[in-house]
């Protein structure tokens, strides 16, 4: 989220630096307008916009691994890689968080306050209903100003500058300038922090004058509209009004006034902004492409905790409890994240396409399986196919793995099996997308087959590997169901979360492990927990109780329980000082 605000700052800058340098000057005021409107829009989406075409190829010769293989079966130990992304119960919003809300409840009450004022000046001012506009006169005052289709002014402007004054305020109300300055305060609103947001507000705010005026002085005399726009008014202090006597914008209006028309070549300045975006464009897609793995990081999901075994044997990475950490990683939030990416760029790094192979064409995908041991070695390494001389790759490549921190079940050091396909092939198929997606389409075909095996006639089905997961009120029409599930529990543990009053007071503290059944009715059942304390327990059981019916889940079209495990974490804040 920070670099994205920092992605956006930085885009808006660049906008804002060409508008000065190059636009501001020129008489081409609506294109302005649109430049100001379109490049504030861009700025905040083009930090998600991520394109193939600008993302690099890989080399003629290439070896694919990605972290779906990951999401396999164990066919030794006939047990179902279930999803284990632990969850973080954060209970407590962080202090940049709480300073944010701060600042947008401040600006919101700013908002406010200022659209109050309008609205006192409107019900103290003397108003006239015309077909165009509606006229609000205000006593003892000489301002002009404009918001939506009404124009306020002080009963002391003089009748010969009337008509003048009304001709521009007419501009901005046909031109609806009046929604420019409130896209802007709601901006402003959202985004306190950022100054470009107030520099765009002021400069959307002059072109709307130069527009207004433009019109006017082709129908009135320009000696005359210079006269009135010289004299330096009082001015109401709003951000989002169209003032008429803006001291500020005067020297500008007048200058401006008497600037001949811009030539029509150098509207071709606007195609700055083309080079400008591909830049940006190939920028994003470059950072895109490298934090692919990455971008599941951010959802909270809830962890589904495998089925208990009496006796510990070799225990498959999908499912172990505390995986197998690969150096770099002891510190990662997500450390299976964080070996799949490290896994990735591990074959990256050592692969090489053998020149025998090369020569005579041998392509084609190795199967390899290996067991990380209790104490992290690697060890029982094993391949297949399609030629010796890419298996003895494939081998070179696992060998030179480094040592890891061993996986632990039930806070036991345990061997973890792992199987690894890479793929070998040359051009013309050298595209990063058809490789993976071949890959994917084998792995798919593998684990639906032994998914069927499974669970063919099984009652209860694991929420990781069910073919249809059960669906949360309001993820209907979610794209990923599953995600979407997550999130919604989260939300719904967030709400009726309460820490026990006596036990805080009795520094209580821990987790409380929850396992339910989501029934072929789509009920809640089959609740049962562990936690230190009866009262967090009691609290965790009311969470649950809470929950509200679900579409159920469904393996080959039929409608199945769903076991489901949680943990619910109780965490007392230390106190500063």
């Amino acid at each position: 989220m920070v670099q994205y605000v920092i992605e956006s700052l930085a885009f808006q800058l660049v906008f804002i630096i060409i508008y000065d340098v190059f636009l501001r000057r020129e008489t081409f005021f609506q294109w302005n307008r649109l430049y100001l409107l379109g490049t504030c829009v861009l700025s905040f989406l083009m930090p998600l916009v991520a394109l193939d075409i600008f993302k690099s190829k890989v080399p003629d010769a290439v070896a694919v691994y990605t972290p779906f293989m990951f999401s396999n079966y164990d066919l030794e130990t006939n047990t179902a890689l279930l999803n284990d992304t632990n969850v973080a119960q954060q209970l407590t919003m962080p202090w940049y968080g709480i300073l944010f809300s701060i600042g947008v409840v401040v600006a919101l009450f700013l908002f406010l306050f200022k659209i109050r004022q309008l609205y006192k000046l409107r019900k103290r001012g003397e108003k006239t209903v015309y077909t165009d506009f509606t006229e609000v006169v205000l006593k003892q005052s000489n301002s002009a100003f404009s918001f939506f289709k009404t124009i306020f002014l002080g009963d002391e402007i003089k009748t010969k500058e009337y008509p003048n004054i009304i001709a521009h305020e007419l501009v901005h109300i046909r031109q609806k300038h009046t929604l420019d300055l409130l896209f802007f305060e709601v901006m402003r609103i959202a985004l306190w922090f950022n100054p470009l947001v107030y520099i765009y507000q002021s400069r959307i705010s002059e072109v709307h004058e130069f527009i207004a005026d433009a019109k006017v002085a082709k129908t009135h005399r320009k000696e005359q509209y210079e006269l009135l726009l010289s004299q330096v008014f009082q001015t109401e202090n709003i951000s989002f009004i169209n003032h008429f006597f803006s001291s500020s914008l005067i020297k500008k209006r007048i200058k401006m006034l008497q600037k001949n028309q811009s030539k029509k070549i150098w509207a071709s300045k606007y195609l700055l902004l083309l080079p400008t975006i591909v830049c940006i464009l190939f920028y994003t897609s470059s950072k895109g492409q490298e934090k692919d793995t990455d971008k599941e990081k951010d959802i909270i999901e809830v962890k589904e905790a495998p089925v208990k075994q009496d006796v510990i044997v070799d225990v498959p990475f999908a499912v172990i409890e505390d995986v197998p950490v690969f150096p770099g990683c002891e510190d990662a939030t997500d450390k299976r994240a964080c070996f799949n990416e490290q896994m990735t760029k591990h074959i990256r790094k050592h692969f090489t396409y053998p020149k025998e192979a090369a020569e005579k064409g041998i392509e084609g995908r190795v199967s390899s399986r290996f067991v990380i041991q209790e104490d992290g070695k690697i060890g029982e390494l094993q391949t297949r196919g399609p030629a010796v001389i890419l298996e003895e790759e494939a081998i070179r490549i696992i060998k030179l793995l480094p040592n890891f921190k061993p996986g632990k079940q039930r806070g036991k050091a345990v061997r973890v099996p792992f199987v690894l396909p890479i793929t070998f092939r040359l051009t013309p198929e050298t595209d990063k997308e058809k490789l993976t997606k071949d890959v994917k389409t084998a792995l798919l075909r593998k684990e639906q087959e032994e998914k069927d095996r499974l669970y063919k006639d099984a009652k209860e089905v694991p929420f990781s590997v069910i073919d249809e997961v059960p669906v949360f009120p309001g993820c209907e029409n979610a794209s990923d169901k599953k995600a979407c599930f997550n999130n919604k529990i989260n939300e719904h543990i967030r709400k009726h979360f309460s820490y026990p009053e006596s036990a805080q007071k009795e520094g209580v503290q821990g987790r409380v492990s929850v396992r339910f059944v989501m029934m072929e009715d789509g009920s809640i059942g089959k609740i049962q927990m562990r936690g230190p304390d009866v009262r967090l327990e009691e609290v965790a059981l009311n969470i649950i109780k809470k929950l509200p019916n679900v579409t159920p889940g469904k393996q080959r079209g039929k409608a199945v329980k769903v076991p489901f495990s949680l943990p619910i974490t109780f965490k007392l804040q230390k106190k500063n000082g």
